[in-house]
């Protein structure tokens, strides 16, 4: 250890001598470097398990108005989910939209639901979709079966694949029988189960046939602005065409609208408190881990004060093992989450990890571990250099 005493007199106050003699500690004592990377580990997986769920379920309540192709949704007052109709519109909002400067294109939408009746007599509930055809803006997507233009044929409805059994065995070109038709199965989509029964997709005309609602009304009308117009100006247009019997608004809004009201829906709280118990989890670990380590070599810090080291010095010391402590355990516990994460194939349980996510881990960890680090920076600071000689 001597060329590390001989660099602390020479560079009293430089990051190099403390970094390189913080790595050598750490690495000495490999049963608390293994305790104190568990605890990282644990607390990185245990949060992207948490966020990564709950962005899973804002995404599959997002996912209508994500993949509708619509610039705009004109939608019943007071409207915050798109999954549960709420009261209808009247038609007139579409012929209202249609003739607003900037609107390229308008189609109205049906959304109701409608209960399946199984071959043993059981029932189950789907969110009935209607779309217009030829443009098809409300869906399909993500079909994994059969083919959107299936919609075409009379009386054909798209199911969710991951609900074949549960709605009594479909096969494509199956006939059941929904709300009291006979509906032939024409494809299928994956993953589309929002809060509720799974998404079903049909024609406008067979989907107003099954959720019986009068010629006058729809549920939702979707926009298309004209290519360079401004969205923002063609809704404020659009307000003003359809006045207060109806809310306009942009894709982003109405995303934001419908994740706002889940988070205040107790889902924010209850995940949150799960992710914070994680990191307090972490924190306490490698708190009490990097304290330990001080209290174990507490005559060595003793020695390098006495050669001429300062408690910043040393602190530098531990906030090199620290960050080191939060990249590792980080690295690690987010391959085992994404790991985890791919290994999930089910359509009611669905992980998303998004970039921001990965990156935003290395630093919130980074943080913990340093924050955790300032209860063994208050033991070096009582540390006296004069107990070495003692």
């Amino acid at each position: 250890m001597s060329r590390e005493r001989g660099a602390i007199r020479r560079r009293a106050g430089h990051w190099g001598p403390m970094a390189r003699l913080g790595l050598k500690m750490m690495f000495h004592d490999r049963a608390k470097l293994a305790g104190t990377l568990l605890g990282v580990i644990f607390a990185t997986v245990l949060m992207i398990q948490q966020l990564g769920v709950f962005g899973g379920l804002l995404y599959k309540n997002t996912q209508l108005v994500d993949n509708a192709a619509a610039d705009l949704w004109i939608v019943p007052p007071s409207t915050t989910q798109v999954t549960a109709a709420g009261s209808p519109l009247d038609i007139s909002a579409l012929t209202r939209a249609r003739v607003t400067d900037g609107v390229a294109w308008a189609e109205p939408m049906l959304l109701g639901g409608a209960v399946m009746r199984e071959p043993d007599g059981g029932t189950e509930a789907v969110t009935l979709i209607g779309t217009r055809l030829p443009r098809q803006a409300g869906g399909p997507w993500a079909l994994v079966a059969g083919d959107a233009s299936a919609l075409a044929m009379p009386d054909t409805v798209i199911f969710e694949e991951s609900q074949r059994e549960e709605l009594g065995g479909l096969d494509l070109g199956s006939v059941r029988e929904l709300s009291n038709r006979r509906v032939t199965v024409g494809g299928f989509t994956w993953g589309l189960i929002p809060f509720g029964p799974s998404y079903a997709f049909a024609s406008y005309e067979t989907a107003r046939g099954i959720l019986r609602l009068a010629d006058d009304q729809t549920t939702y009308v979707l926009v298309g602005v004209r290519e360079g117009a401004d969205p923002v100006a063609v809704q404020a247009r659009l307000r003003d065409a359809v006045g207060r019997d109806a809310e306009v608004h942009t894709k982003a809004e109405l995303h934001d609208l419908i994740v706002d009201d889940l988070i205040a829906a107790q889902l924010g709280v209850t995940f949150g408190t799960s992710t914070a118990f994680a990191l307090i989890v972490g924190f306490v670990i490698v708190a009490l881990s990097m304290f330990s380590a001080v209290v174990d070599n507490v005559r060595e810090f003793g020695t390098l004060k006495a050669i001429g080291a300062t408690t910043f010095d040393l602190t530098k010391l531990l906030i090199v093992q620290a960050l080191l402590y939060a990249l590792l355990g980080t690295t690690v516990g987010l391959f085992l989450a994404t790991n985890m994460a791919e290994g999930i194939r089910s359509a009611n349980l669905v992980l998303v990890i998004p970039p921001e996510l990965v990156f935003g881990s290395y630093g919130i960890m980074a943080l913990i571990c340093v924050i955790a680090s300032s209860l063994a920076v208050l033991r070096v600071r009582n540390i006296e250099p004069g107990m070495v000689f003692r």
